[in-house]
């Protein structure tokens, strides 16, 4: 029996696998070691949607390489040239091959070299997990997407969308809740389109996981605006129950319909724009994450400026912001580039604009009192969320799982700063 290390990288989807691949390890008879030192084996979760993740997935693929590696998730299947390029040895799984990871790990032990990045049968909810925080439980919905955005090389790592039944996911829910967690997130590649293969809705399912009679919250993973229109109203209404955080992430992407249209994202920006109005008008203050991507090989200074001016209109708590890169195998990869500094002009400009509306937003909830679960430990500090799904943080020691009543007393763009008051 071999000492495996495990390491993650990307989307929650890609740590509720890295759970998995690490349940099926020990319910195997070998051993997860948490120092990479003492390991047999060496086993990396790869994420490859920016060209700065894919090098530093690189980087540390390069740093692994002393001991028998495996590489998994989204890098080898979408690009197995680059994996092979710099470790030629390391076996190799796909995010969907997750049912394969013992045969892959005794075989690369053994001195073999596997490549098992074909899809398999094998449903991602009810596998063994060994769980990254105790306090969270991820529990990946679906798999794949229906988008084919001319950016992103998530369709040809996870391919089309397959959803999971809700009577299997909500046993996996009550799983999570017998063990302990205190706050479960849906996730997949695209809450959005959950369902549309199985004759199901995501609204539906957050219904039925939320009459689960636990005390417990629920954060559901992104969305694409282009389902939206779909489930909206829906949504709306099971966003009413107490139990799911007043949170959406929602990527619009560009605040340009010409650049939206060339990146075949299938909606428009009135689209992201209905949703966040909807939202905030029926439940007050609700936060809400969107993406921006600056630099699109087809974006004029003038779809830049529309991208500013939709901020400054919606103005969102959270904007994941990446500047254009390269991913190969994507369509937008053969076409002219922008200059690389004035991406960066553009880039800058989004990201001074982001932080003081965030500031801003934050501030308004100085001087709020209310309840919070702490969900996180963070280098001695302890970050809960309250329900909107704000990042809280407090000095005083509370256990992660802990529901405590908190007063805001400062902010900054990023979090806010609490003090116990019960």
């Amino acid at each position: 029996m071999a000492k495996i290390w495990v390491e993650a990288y990307g989307c929650s989807s890609s740590f509720a696998d890295s759970e998995m691949i690490s349940g099926l390890i020990v319910n195997g008879g070998h051993t997860l070691v948490q120092d990479q030192s003492e390991s047999d084996l060496n086993l990396i979760v790869t994420c490859s949607v920016k060209d700065v993740t894919a090098t530093r997935m690189v980087h540390r693929i390069k740093q692994s390489q002393s001991k028998p590696l495996v590489v998994a998730g989204c890098l080898p299947k979408a690009e197995r040239h680059t994996v092979e390029k710099f470790a030629q040895n390391a076996s190799m799984m796909g995010p969907n091959s997750i049912g394969k990871t013992l045969q892959v790990i005794e075989a690369t032990l053994n001195g073999s070299k596997v490549v098992a990045l074909d899809d398999t049968d094998l449903s991602k909810v009810g596998i063994p997990k060994i769980r990254l925080n105790p306090a969270v439980g991820i529990v990946e919905i679906a798999n794949g997407c229906m988008s084919e955005c001319t950016f992103c090389q998530t369709k040809l790592a996870k391919g089309d969308l397959n959803s999971y039944r809700i009577g299997d996911i909500v046993r996996q829910v009550k799983r999570e809740l017998a063990d302990g967690c205190k706050e479960i997130w849906l996730s997949s590649t695209d809450n959005g389109c959950y369902g549309l293969d199985i004759g199901e809705d995501l609204s539906s399912l957050i219904e039925q996981v939320s009459q689960i009679p636990e005390d417990f919250r629920i954060r559901v993973g992104m969305m694409n605006p282009m389902f939206m229109p779909r489930i909206r109203d829906n949504l709306l209404k099971s966003f009413e129950n107490n139990k799911v955080f007043r949170f959406l992430h929602v990527p619009v992407q560009s605040g340009s319909n010409d650049v939206l249209n060339n990146m075949k994202r299938g909606h428009t920006v009135e689209t992201f724009k209905d949703v966040v109005r909807k939202f905030r008008t029926k439940f007050g203050p609700f936060t809400i994450s969107t993406d921006i991507i600056i630099g699109y090989p087809t974006e004029t200074q003038e779809n830049f400026e529309e991208t500013i001016a939709l901020l400054k209109e919606t103005r969102p708590d959270i904007v994941n912001l990446s500047r254009y890169s390269q991913r190969p195998g994507t369509v937008a990869a053969e076409m002219p580039q922008i200059d690389v500094a004035e991406v960066k002009r553009r880039s800058k400009q989004v990201t001074e604009l982001n932080n003081n509306i965030s500031l801003e937003n934050n501030r308004k909830w100085i001087g709020w009192k209310g309840s919070v679960l702490f969900d996180e430990n963070l280098d001695g500090q302890v970050k809960g969320r309250n329900f909107a799904y704000k990042p809280i943080f407090v000095n005083e020691i509370t256990e992660i799982g802990q529901t405590c009543t908190v007063r805001v007393v400062g902010a900054t763009n990023h979090s806010l700063i609490g003090e116990i008051a019960s």
